[in-house]
């Protein structure tokens, strides 16, 4: 690729919060419990790091924004709108620019969703999990199911769109127990106006509490194909109800979808600040990762004396680039778009997979291919791993 070009991918800007109120086990996010936050200099940091940057990549037209963390909602409202007004100064913008702030339901009450709202954000991603107290507390949530519920009914009268997680495939979570648990999620997103769900199942992280107490024996996950069982009658109940998969994990009514997240399925640039944040820029025409450093003090040292806090920038070759496309691009359900995918790799799709291992994965129902794209099937993202090893030369 001898130039950059922005296509449906979008432009996206990352912004990562690392602080919360309390580490939750699963959580392999950079993620840091303080006890006192200068919001202040963090907001100055992030700022001068944005700045950066957007002086390296000018010209773009920005598409997203997405606040993660950590939780963002700790964040002062204040801090939240300057970073929004300054993008919005470094790039041109789409007029519908998406602004997506993460939000723990313990976190937040009407009044500062109210805060958050009027410093310019447009869609709430709140991290629920469980609509049981059990696994609640086995998730080490500071919220109950009482108040998850008050948060994202509050938020949906405050943002134009709101989204919510949940996790499955938990300990012993049986068939029966999880339908009734999603059906209860699908009303309520329904009575609402809630647009978007986020339905992970659980894994084990190495480096978290959970997963050293997975190792120890203190509890058992479903089986795989208990897990794929509980896939399956999700995909399933989600699209009976309106809310159809459009990513593996990702359900979206009338197609409103997480533009952000779109871009990175999609090959798209996208700038990642603050600490640990990652990125993939498009530089004198070649595709580069960066990384940011993930302790908070050392980064806001770095960003003092630097104006930014990047750990690493990688080049990447064209062989990994054209990887990475295919194993985020058959996540989506519309799978790898083969124009662009020649705009993001710089080659034809035909180039990178195997055309034998294809044909075979196609007969056996779990690829579909059209003159415009390739498609994982139902039964082939059940075995996405597996699919994907068996395509790329």
């Amino acid at each position: 690729m001898n130039a950059f070009t922005q296509g449906d991918e979008g432009f996206g800007l990352y912004v990562h919060w690392p602080f919360c109120l309390s580490k939750c086990p699963y959580c392999d996010f950079n993620s840091h419990v303080a006890e006192r936050i200068d919001q202040k200099v963090w907001r100055g940091a992030l700022l001068r790091e944005l700045e950066y940057y957007a002086a390296r990549v000018p010209g773009r037209t920005l598409t997203s924004i997405f606040f993660g963390g950590g939780t963002p909602s700790l964040m002062d409202p204040a801090t939240t709108g300057e970073i929004i007004d300054a993008a919005r100064k470094h790039w041109r913008c789409v007029n519908d620019l998406e602004i997506t702030l993460e939000a723990n339901p313990g976190t937040v009450d009407a009044d500062r969703f109210a805060a958050i709202r009027a410093a310019g954000v447009t869609r709430l991603s709140m991290g629920v999990q469980a609509l049981n107290e059990s696994d609640l507390k086995f998730f080490g949530r500071r919220h109950n199911v009482s108040e998850a519920r008050k948060a994202w009914r509050a938020a949906s009268k405050i943002f134009p769109r709101v989204s919510f997680d949940l996790i499955y495939a938990r300990p012993q979570q049986t068939r029966t127990a999880w339908r009734a648990e999603l059906d209860e999620a699908l009303r309520e997103v329904a009575d609402h106006g809630i647009t978007h769900l986020s339905l992970y199942q659980l894994t084990m992280e190495p480096g978290t509490a959970m997963y050293e107490a997975h190792r120890r024996g203190d509890f058992t996950l479903p089986d795989e194909d208990a897990s794929a069982a509980l896939f399956e009658m999700t995909q399933d109940a989600c699209a009976r109800a309106g809310y159809p998969a459009y990513e593996i994990s990702n359900h979206a009514k009338d197609g409103d979808v997480c533009r952000h997240n779109l871009t990175y399925w999609r090959g798209g640039d996208y700038v990642g600040v603050g600490p640990g944040a990652h990125g993939r820029l498009t530089l004198d025409g070649a595709a580069r990762a960066t990384r940011q450093i993930k302790a908070p003090a050392l980064w806001l040292k770095r960003v003092a004396a630097e104006g930014h806090g990047t750990q690493e920038e990688e080049a990447l070759t064209a062989e990994s680039r054209a990887e990475e496309l295919v194993m985020v691009g058959l996540r989506l359900a519309d799978g790898i778009d083969k124009a662009r995918f020649v705009r993001r790799a710089g080659r034809p799709l035909s180039e990178v997979v195997d055309a034998a291992a294809v044909a075979h994965l196609r007969a056996d129902g779990f690829l579909e291919e059209t003159p415009g794209a390739l498609i994982a099937t139902a039964k082939g993202r059940l075995a996405l791993n597996a699919v994907i090893r068996s395509i790329l030369i």
